[in-house]
């Protein structure tokens, strides 16, 4: 395996907004980018149900770890059975990631203190 090779790279589905999604954590996010995306074919297109030449996927960065948001239809939707953590350096980092995530979100664990953390919540972003 190559050294900037990772190993596991998380695919999140979206309906259509895979572009929106990518744009969104990158705006949150310290050394965050943006990267190549891909758009359906002809085949693709067929099998998907998705637009010919519209956005397939994009990737993006945050903190070094490596995703890939895919356009690919109403069949399935987000829920908290899969989850990220984001680790913070200081209160005040917590407190503005968890302002811009939780704009358009839902709190699942309020951000607050716990017996497990002095700071922490739970969330499903917009």
């Amino acid at each position: 395996m190559t050294p900037n090779r990772q190993k596991n790279r998380p695919h999140l589905w979206y309906e259509n907004k895979a572009e929106e999604a990518a744009a969104f954590y990158a705006s949150i996010f310290k050394n965050s980018k943006v990267g190549d995306s891909t758009r359906y074919g002809e085949a693709g297109a067929r099998v998907s149900g998705m637009p010919k030449g519209s956005v397939m996927t994009v990737e993006f960065e945050i903190e070094g770890q490596r995703f890939i948001a895919l356009n690919g239809g109403p069949q399935f939707k987000f829920n908290p059975s899969a989850s990220f953590l984001v680790a913070c350096d200081t209160k005040e980092e917590v407190d503005a990631v968890w302002g811009k995530l939780s704009e358009g979100g839902m709190a699942l664990m309020e951000l607050g203190g716990y017996p497990f953390s002095e700071k922490y919540g739970w969330m499903q972003d917009r």
